[in-house]
């Protein structure tokens, strides 16, 4: 089957995953986790990819970034790619890809989903059990968000700015978010639109997806047409 086309409009943010090969681990120490933020950083900047959330998990990433250009993620994670794989290789001695193939991602719908989408994105290492809040996990923008732990990596978005006319009232705001739990609803709509690639939003949002990228939104219905008589 032919790959579908991502979707990729400018200003409009996206969640993205890019996993181990084999979900094999992308991580071992401490410095590692350190040292790929920096390259992140430097990629996006280089490449005008604002990152507003992330978290880095032993296999995987998930970002929540906003492109200003058609070629901003994917030129983003080249370059992250290439400078980060050297460094892994030859920490670990070890050759051949370190990545799953292509990075998946979703184009989302900024008002309803992009603060769900955050929250997602920082409780992984919950949902993972790995920790029993995102504040104990060390490498996601949570600190950030929470508890303004500096972070040059983050630009914030527009809408987490909203939360509060200072910081600390973002910061309260933000907090509040994650007393109540992200139901398996969304958890489901978010995973199957990020892994299959579809938009995640309302349907007028989907509508005006569609019109602008040439191709479709969401899966056809399931089942066969009608049969006409």
């Amino acid at each position: 089957m032919a790959r579908l086309p991502r979707y990729v409009i400018p200003g409009q943010p996206q969640h993205i995953i890019q996993r181990g090969n084999n979900r094999a681990a992308i991580f071992g120490e401490d410095s590692d986790y350190a040292f790929y933020l920096e390259c992140l950083k430097d990629a996006a900047e280089a490449n005008d990819l604002a990152v507003h959330a992330y978290v880095l998990m032993t296999n995987h990433v998930h970002l929540l970034a906003t492109p200003a250009h058609e070629t901003s993620i994917g030129k983003t994670l080249q370059s992250l790619g290439r400078r980060y794989v050297q460094y892994f290789n030859f920490t670990y001695q070890r050759t051949g890809t370190l990545w799953e193939g292509r990075y998946k991602a979703t184009i989302i719908d900024s008002e309803p989903y992009l603060l769900t989408c955050s929250r997602y994105i920082e409780l992984n290492p919950v949902r993972a059990n790995m920790v029993a809040h995102p504040r104990e996990y060390p490498w996601s923008s949570y600190h950030w968000h929470a508890e303004g732990r500096g972070d040059e990596l983050l630009v914030d978005h527009p809408l987490y700015r909203r939360l509060g006319k200072n910081v600390e009232e973002r910061q309260s705001a933000y907090r509040a978010l994650f007393r109540a739990h992200l139901g398996e609803a969304t958890l489901g709509e978010i995973r199957e639109a990020t892994n299959k690639g579809w938009a995640l939003g309302s349907g007028r949002f989907l509508t005006q997806i569609e019109a602008l990228s040439g191709r479709r939104a969401t899966p056809m219905p399931k089942g066969r047409p009608a049969r006409s008589e």
